[in-house]
């Protein structure tokens, strides 16, 4: 591992956490958008992170490595007064929980949180060394 490792592998931390925080909201802002029957509800959209492979079997941070889609089919809710509503009175909505969008936001806040301090710490520490090696 080279001399700025701890700064390249949370900086790919940072960047998984962020686009695992654009699909939560956007998870969260379609909680409630409205289909009619046949179309297709909004899928919700779920990140896969992947580690980097490096030599020796050794990590070297993270990447996305896609993302998975939820369910098209959506929960159906009797709405006979909306107006998409079917003729018997359904509209689809996303099949999305809330609680559990907002448990994982929690986690990828604090997942981002964390790897910013890294990145921070290693900033610092390596300023610090510089500091120390001009003094000499």
């Amino acid at each position: 591992m080279g001399t700025f490792a701890a700064i390249g592998i949370a900086g790919s931390g940072l960047g998984v956490h962020r686009r695992w925080l654009d699909a939560i909201a956007d998870n969260l802002a379609n909680v409630n958008t409205v289909a009619s029957t046949d179309d297709e509800a909004f899928q919700a959209r779920y990140i896969v992170a992947q580690a980097n492979a490096t030599e020796g079997g050794q990590t070297g941070g993270v990447h996305v490595a896609g993302a998975v889609l939820g369910s098209a089919q959506g929960r159906l809710v009797y709405e006979p007064e909306h107006a998409l509503a079917d003729e018997d009175g359904y509209v689809r909505y996303p099949d999305i929980d809330m609680s559990s969008q907002m448990s994982q936001l929690i986690l990828a806040q604090r997942g981002y949180q964390a790897n910013a301090a890294v990145v921070d710490r290693a900033r610092d520490m390596y300023s610090t060394a510089l500091t120390i090696g001009r003094s000499s």
